[in-house]
């Protein structure tokens, strides 16, 4: 349903991109380079999926090339939040977190232009790179007895019941025992932009993730767990250009 919902909501923008590019004069909307930052929301992540860098160049009128770095908080589809007493929120059954370190390098071709001040940009995307994964414990605080309570990485052998956990452990806690995975990534996208000045730019990208790593990754240990992710995402972004 989710996939459904983004797939809906791409074609929307770009038909009403198309037809805004085919009816505005380019005009004087040239540049060379641009910075972009960006937050990310996918269906592999969180409220938050992630944050991103892109520094673009251009090869031709309507070509560019870019280099760019994703850092996101991949999660297993079985992931579910479970409310304590205390009004904690948790994962029961999650062992590890997946923070996925992208670098890649890739290629955007722009259909139509916008005119300054007004109209759409409407491009098409694509880029390739290695990914690091660090998979850092996952920390719960339990009650062992009425006094005492402890923080620790969550283990299916010890922790059989989610009554007796508390919440989740401080955050970044036990991220000196990750462990790295190595793998690669791709993904391809339509950016829209809507920027009305020149030298700024305010936009939207939505597109398709695949990740890969050379092993699996133990997020839950008692359900099935993946070496290869996908996802749909949206990433609102704003930078400059000159």
């Amino acid at each position: 349903m989710k996939g459904i919902k983004y797939t809906v909501a791409l074609f929307f923008f770009l038909f009403s991109g198309i037809v805004l590019g085919q009816r505005l004069d380019a005009g004087d909307y040239e540049y060379d380079t641009e910075i972009l930052i960006g937050i990310n929301k996918n269906t592999n992540g969180g409220l938050v999926g992630g944050f991103s860098f892109k520094y673009g160049m251009r090869i031709d009128d309507t070509n560019f090339q870019f280099f760019g770095l994703d850092l996101a908080n991949v999660k297993n589809p079985k992931e579910v939040r479970n409310t304590t007493v205390l009004g904690n929120s948790f994962i029961f059954g999650k062992s590890n977190y997946l923070y996925s370190i992208r670098p890649y390098y890739g290629r955007e071709r722009i259909l139509f232009k916008k005119a300054p001040q007004q109209g759409v940009q409407v491009s098409v995307l694509g880029a390739v790179g290695p990914s690091i994964g660090v998979i850092a414990p996952y920390f719960i605080e339990y009650t062992v007895n009425r006094v005492e309570t402890v923080r620790e990485q969550f283990d299916p052998a010890v922790h059989q019941s989610r009554f007796n956990i508390l919440g989740p452990g401080r955050i970044f806690e036990g991220i000196g025992g990750s462990d790295i995975a190595f793998g690669a990534n791709a993904k391809a996208a339509v950016n829209f932009e809507f920027g009305v000045f020149k030298s700024n730019v305010t936009g939207l990208e939505l597109g398709y993730q695949l990740e890969g790593f050379t092993r699996e990754i133990p997020l839950m240990p008692t359900v099935e767990n993946r070496q290869v992710f996908q996802s749909v995402y949206f990433t609102f972004f704003y930078g400059f250009r000159k």
